[in-house]
């Protein structure tokens, strides 16, 4: 299946996103921050997998993905798999933030 991995992110966006609508996360609303918050990681292990990927320590499975490659062998997928899991887990802190009302560390 070419597209099991997109549809598992995008299943966890779709999980995620009552979060941001319903109980107001507004993970989305305050992009700069969200952005801030996913850039150390996203660059750290974006590194680490093209890394991995040219020593063969990591691979790709390409009957999973839809065969879009970035420089340094890296699929389309996994890069989105380093803004879209950190997301969710942002929504799901923000959301519990949200409802019970403790604070962040920003207050």
């Amino acid at each position: 299946m070419r597209f099991t991995y997109l549809a598992v992110l995008a299943g966890c966006l779709l999980g995620t996103l009552p979060l941001e609508l319903f109980l107001q996360a507004r993970v989305y609303h305050r992009w700069r921050r969200w952005l801030l918050a996913l850039c150390p990681g996203f660059i750290l292990f974006l590194a680490w997998d093209v890394y991995a990927i040219a020593r063969g320590h990591w691979f790709f499975d390409p009957a999973q993905t839809i065969g879009v490659m970035l420089p340094g062998g890296i699929p389309v997928e996994e890069v989105l798999f380093f803004v879209v899991i950190p997301t969710c887990a942002l929504l799901a802190f923000e959301a519990v933030r949200r409802t019970t009302g403790w604070p962040a560390g920003d207050e």
